[in-house]
């Protein structure tokens, strides 16, 4: 046994009391942690070869990523999911649990990295969001809802909800704090494939201008706005949205779903000012947002290397000072708990279910890839620092009804319920 899965030992039967798991090392040794208990699986992992305890000791996260890409250590009885759901329940951030962190060197070459990535420059955002979005439209088609292709957190207000239901539930639910009134002039920034833009224009009869970085979103979003009937109503466009405001266009309503994700620390401040001088006196915005519980923390190696570089999941405290720089109103913040870890096992279990094209789409590494980036984020939500903030902001004290009764009202006008 090498020195590097002894000390691969030590790390796991720290990180593992309840539920087991074997680990069988390239060297042939074979070691048993943690305890069987009700709830929680029995796992193991089979190496390939002996650098991976020293990859993932050097750094747990990107190291296991990597490994797992390559094919260089398996799950057996179960998937990635569950190894990966196994340990995070086991070290939940509600009761202090922390996992490992890289080594120092790691850490400290993690840090200078992500904090080039996060200066996010006009022309780094547009690179930053081609390595996630234009990498193909049909892999997102195979992966998300039908209707709305909806690559953000849903809303469950009920439990047996379909990923379908609980995307327009999200939709809607954004919508009604937006207090639409027809003729209203919507900016949607981040408009992903559209399917904000179109259920607004739709359903709520306003007009809208969706923007993104993204060359494959735009083209797609054009073709479901027609074949919606409102692109009339609805314009998309290849642009910052520092550029945009500099055009001293101003806005009824904003609204920005998982896009803030991507603006780096550096440019807080700078997204809010945009924001604020694009937004009508009387305007109302609702930014909805992956968020980080606790202080402000740091993006970890493998989320910046393969799936956002240059992004960033901010807390609630440094989101809300860098709008309170700029005298937006926080009117209202909702948290969503546990809403975007359902949504991401409906996305994981549909790529799962569609294996075989995704391969063939991309390749097996890239499945590897994919399947280990969902079961982290999913697990991320469901017992680490993960959770979803919707801030409801607007210039004016006065923009808004003293009481949110009005915002279950318009949902259900939204979704045709009684």
């Amino acid at each position: 046994m090498t020195l590097s899965e002894k000390l691969l030992d030590k790390l796991v039967a720290r990180l593992l009391t309840r539920g087991t798991l074997t680990l069988h090392h390239a060297s042939g040794t074979s070691t048993i942690h943690g305890t069987p208990t009700p709830g929680f699986p029995d796992l193991a992992l089979r190496f390939a070869d002996a650098k991976v305890a020293r990859d993932v000791l050097l750094d747990p996260r990107l190291g296991l990523g990597e490994a797992f890409m390559d094919g260089r250590f398996t799950v057996e009885g179960g998937d990635i999911m569950d190894f990966l759901a196994l340990v995070r329940a086991n070290n939940p951030w509600e009761k202090k649990g922390r996992l490992a962190p890289p080594s120092p060197l790691r850490a400290v070459t993690g840090k200078v990295k992500a904090a080039i990535r996060a200066v996010n420059k006009p022309g780094s955002s547009r690179r930053n969001v081609a390595h996630h979005y234009d990498i193909g439209n049909e892999l997102y088609r195979l992966m998300l809802d039908t209707d709305h292709m909806q690559y953000s957190c849903a809303y469950f207000p009920r439990e047996d909800m379909t990923l379908e239901q609980a995307q327009e539930a999200k939709l809607a639910h954004i919508a009604a704090k937006l207090k639409l009134e027809p003729g209203l002039r919507v900016l949607d920034i981040g408009c992903g494939w559209g399917g904000m833009a179109i259920f607004l224009a739709a359903r709520a009869g306003v007009t809208v201008h969706g923007i993104t970085l993204s060359q494959e979103q735009l083209a797609l979003a054009r073709t479901r706005a027609e074949a919606a009937g409102v692109a009339d109503r609805v314009t998309f466009e290849l642009v910052d949205y520092r550029d945009l405001a500099a055009r001293g266009l101003q806005f009824d309503r904003i609204v920005s779903v998982g896009m803030f994700e991507h603006v780096g620390v550096p440019q807080f401040e700078t997204f809010f000012r945009a924001c604020a001088t694009l937004l009508k006196d009387d305007g109302v915005m609702l930014l909805h947002t992956i968020g980080r519980m606790g202080g402000p923390g740091r993006t970890d190696a493998f989320t910046d290397k393969w799936i956002f570089p240059g992004g960033y999941i901010p807390a609630l405290s440094e989101t809300l000072a860098a709008s309170e720089k700029v005298r937006l109103i926080a009117a209202d913040v909702e948290t969503l708990r546990l809403h975007y870890a359902r949504t991401i096992r409906h996305w994981y279990s549909r790529t799962l279910a569609h294996r075989d094209e995704i391969v063939a789409l991309m390749d097996e590494r890239f499945y590897r890839l994919w399947t280990f980036y969902l079961a982290g984020a999913a697990t991320s939500f469901e017992s680490g620092a993960m959770c979803n903030y919707q801030i409801q902001y607007v210039r004016s004290r006065h923009a808004l009804p003293l009481t949110r009764g009005y915002i279950e009202q318009a949902e259900a006008k939204l979704l045709g319920q009684p």
